[in-house]
């Protein structure tokens, strides 16, 4: 279950007037999350870190990336929580509204991918994975819709991966690929629902992203033939994924909505 949210700079008034906007990342200890974070950052906002916090070298991570984003004006505020479990992703919510009085922007990064077959696929791999990305995604939106919709600039990012779009025999992910095309179909049932509201909900599908922790953060032949994969011929940084968010999060994004954008160097091209 979530834990309760650490924040040294929190209290925001954000009314109509050109206030904060505060935003809520999921997933913002390490890579995409993080990017994305650190280029938010500005006096002007307030971000309500999410990571789920299962060791404290979690801990310390999400800590180090909030620092940085004070750092840079930002107010900031953290909270720890296994979106998988039941009740965790309205707590998250919940912290964010209590530290902050509103939520303006959701993205929902949090995720992972595992290579499996189907005929290797059991009961319990297949519901964890949905319960951590598709089930979590719309307890979060759920929870955050009194807010979004009384938000001047109410938007949903959701991160997908190109695994929803890309099938080869040769590098099986059955039930990430199936919980991220179910992320994506919500997505786009949200963008239907709170389009009148003035309230967007788009995608990114990233493709090969270089990581900065885990198994195969340090594995260079895998990163060469990611690359090698790529019709650009390079992995994307995490820098260039946050880029494509922070656009759709802006005003010059309004009119885009219940989009799926890939973010992959050509590699769903065939």
């Amino acid at each position: 279950m979530s834990e309760q949210a650490s924040n040294a700079n929190a209290g925001i008034d954000n009314d109509t007037n050109g206030s904060a906007r505060v935003v809520l990342i999921t997933g913002a200890g390490s890579g995409i999350g993080a990017a994305l974070a650190q280029r938010l950052a500005a006096p002007d906002t307030a971000l309500m870190l999410h990571a789920r916090g299962a060791d404290d070298a979690s801990r310390q991570r999400l800590a180090q990336v909030a620092d940085r984003c004070a750092a840079n004006g930002a107010r900031c505020a953290t909270v720890f929580g296994d979106l998988a479990e039941r009740g965790a992703a309205e707590h998250v919510v919940h912290q964010t509204l209590a530290n902050f009085g509103a939520l303006d922007q959701l993205v929902a990064n949090a995720g992972h991918a595992q290579r499996q077959t189907l005929s290797a696929l059991d009961p319990d791999t297949f519901g964890a994975a949905f319960a951590a990305m598709p089930a979590a995604f719309a307890a979060l939106l759920k929870r955050a819709l009194p807010a979004l919709e009384t938000s001047r600039r109410g938007r949903v990012v959701a991160v997908s991966s190109f695994v929803a779009h890309r099938y080869r025999a040769d590098a099986p992910f059955a039930a990430t690929a199936a919980a991220k095309a179910a992320l994506e179909s919500l997505a786009k049932t949200a963008a239907a629902e709170l389009a009148p509201r003035g309230v967007t909900v788009n995608c990114v599908a990233p493709g090969y992203t270089r990581k900065d922790r885990g198994p195969s953060a340090d594995n260079v032949a895998a990163w060469a033939r990611a690359a090698e994969a790529t019709p650009l011929g390079h992995v994307a940084e995490p820098a260039d994924v946050a880029a494509l968010i922070a656009f759709l999060l802006s005003g010059e994004a309004r009119h885009i909505t219940g989009q799926v954008i890939h973010i992959d160097g050509g590699l769903t091209l065939g």
